[in-house]
């Protein structure tokens, strides 16, 4: 007997050795020992209140902005997928938008311009979920979600809930000082009023700048290197020769520099290697380190080096 014969029942599904590439926008990775779909919130914070400390626990949301590693995920994954995460309530008289985590972005973006809500069209152009958000301040286009947060509600691996008040997260460039362990419930966000027309003219444009110059129908995860100071990844990629280059099933680019993506073929191993060939090469001839800003999780396979 093991620790996954002794979980508890749950409202939502509970399933074994589940391969976990279906779940992520880069298509590559290796099983969950247990991916736990909730029901619900409720679902949610009663499995984490009975499940053992000890025993690994990751969250995924649409998996945006994640290579799973080829050899999978130790413990549970939790995959918070469905209606009952996505909701999102306006607010309108006091400019705000209530969102639950597992809501996409743009999505958000969208309910607050049909409420003549401003300040959150930002949102149409980051791929993934405001909890992947709220995790690791994510923006563009000259905001963050920093400037637009109020607070966040969570459990804790206790399955405690807790809020989280802005000045809580210690907010950095696509950072935030939130330890391991949380699950996040729904954010709220505060916008200002505006003519509904004109934000989504907004979010128009944003959209349209987003797929001139991203690969967006292409097997990508996003953003690959945070932008080092005073300068921008994708110039030093390109600069270092790498921008549409193979590597194994995996390759930055024609498109934009810093975006990473599979090919077709391309397994996780591929693409981290791929990232750290690239950090090397930019480091020695350029002398800066990139940082990576897509989450590598999960083991990788024996014999594998990177």
């Amino acid at each position: 007997m093991t620790w996954r014969d002794g979980l508890p029942p749950v409202g939502g599904r509970l399933l074994f050795d589940e391969p976990l590439a279906p779940f992520t926008w880069l298509r590559v990775g290796g099983p969950a020992d247990v991916l736990f779909l909730p029901a619900d919130s409720r679902d949610l914070g009663d499995f984490l209140r009975q499940v053992p400390d000890d025993i690994p626990r990751t969250v995924l949301g649409v998996g945006s902005n994640v290579i799973i590693r080829d050899g999978g995920v130790e413990g549970i994954v939790i995959r918070l997928a469905g209606r009952a995460f996505a909701e999102v309530h306006v607010e309108a008289d006091e400019c705000r938008v209530i969102a639950g985590s597992g809501a996409l972005d743009a999505m958000v973006a969208r309910a607050a311009a049909d409420a003549g809500i401003a300040g959150l069209e930002f949102l149409a152009g980051i791929p993934g979920t405001i909890g992947g958000a709220l995790t690791m301040n994510a923006g563009c286009y000259g905001r963050e979600i920093k400037d637009v947060l109020v607070a966040a509600s969570a459990d804790d691996i206790t399955g405690e809930t807790r809020v989280f008040e802005l000045e809580d997260f210690g907010f950095s460039y696509r950072t935030s000082q939130v330890g391991p362990g949380i699950v996040w419930d729904q954010a709220i966000f505060q916008g200002q009023p505006d003519n509904p027309a004109a934000i989504k003219a907004r979010i128009a444009e944003i959209t349209s700048r987003r797929e001139a110059s991203q690969p967006i129908r292409e097997k990508t995860g996003g953003s690959t290197f945070r932008n080092p100071p005073g300068d921008s990844a994708w110039r030093l990629v390109d600069a270092a020769g790498w921008r549409g280059k193979p590597f194994g099933g995996a390759m930055f680019s024609p498109l934009h520099a810093n975006f990473l993506i599979n090919t077709g073929t391309a397994t996780a191993a591929d693409l981290e290697g791929l990232g750290e060939a690239v950090r090397a090469d930019v480091a020695a001839k350029f002398g800066v380190t990139l940082e990576w800003e897509i989450k590598r999780i999960g083991r990788k396979l024996p014999g594998l080096r990177l």
